[in-house]
């Protein structure tokens, strides 16, 4: 289970990306996903797909590790397929019969949208694994500060933030825990049906839910006791550099979208 789920968790690399300042990462990949959605033909999905395993082997992920962060979404994208094959009209009708009807655009769009979802969660996750969750956290409120201009509590989001992303791989780690002494006990989670399993993973969420409640718990008066107050102005110990090769990473967003135009409107 845990080794499935990669979200919130770092993998510490001696590359380019992994010596980026968060912040140039951060506007990268925003940028990078406005790219990905103006994509609606496969030239410019093929080309946004040769720039990510461009990023996956700069940043020195291997691929396999990388498909990884595409479990948890992958009913999901079965899911938005079939809806669009079932729902989107227009084109050839390639299948009829009673109410059911599949048509050419319908198949067009929902593989188009599944590889939008694709290359979205894979850059997200180039970005998680060459970036640590206190990085992260520390870039987002520095890009967000202008914000508390207008009372926003940025440091709180921030704040907010870190600890979820710090928790999602200890609950994955309780939930295993707990799935290997429900299998100790005889029962069956990982064999059966797809109904049998979802009924065998709801009794599993109450102790998980249990156990999440009291690390939280746990915090709030870890942090209370050491005299935490989100109020008060605070002082960072990271502190975060911004250097040519970031300002480089973002001149970059420029000729992929020169290309990525060139692509879109001469029809490949």
């Amino acid at each position: 289970m845990k080794n499935k789920l990669i979200i919130g968790r770092y993998l510490p690399n001696h590359s380019i990306v992994h010596h980026l300042d968060p912040r140039a990462k951060l506007i990268f990949v925003f940028m990078f996903i406005v790219y990905i959605f103006f994509c609606h033909s496969f030239g410019t999905y093929a080309w946004i797909f040769l720039l990510i395993i461009g990023f996956m082997k700069l940043s020195k992920i291997p691929f396999g590790f990388l498909m990884k962060g595409l479990t948890p979404i992958f009913f999901f994208l079965i899911f938005t397929f079939f809806m669009h094959i079932f729902f989107t009209n227009g084109g050839k009708i390639l299948f009829h019969w009673g109410i059911l009807t599949i048509e050419s655009d319908g198949v067009l769009e929902g593989i188009y949208i599944s590889l939008r979802l694709i290359f979205i969660v894979m850059i997200a996750t180039i970005m998680t694994l060459s970036t640590s969750p206190i990085d992260l956290t520390d870039a987002f409120e520095r890009l967000l500060s202008p914000l508390k201009l207008v009372k926003v509590p940025v440091h709180q989001l921030s704040m907010m933030m870190s600890i979820a992303l710090r928790f999602i791989p200890t609950l994955m780690d309780e939930l295993e825990k707990i799935i290997l002494a429900q299998k100790s006990r005889g029962s069956e989670i990982s064999s059966g049906s797809i109904v049998t399993r979802i009924k065998a993973f709801i009794p599993l969420m109450i102790p998980l839910f249990i156990s999440a409640f009291q690390r939280a718990e746990e915090l709030a008066i870890a942090m209370e006791v050491r005299g935490y107050d989100m109020n008060v102005k605070r002082t960072s110990y990271r502190l975060l550099h911004w250097r040519l090769r970031d300002t480089f990473a973002l001149l970059t967003l420029i000729p992929i979208a020169i290309i990525l135009y060139i692509i879109k409107f001469s029809g490949v």
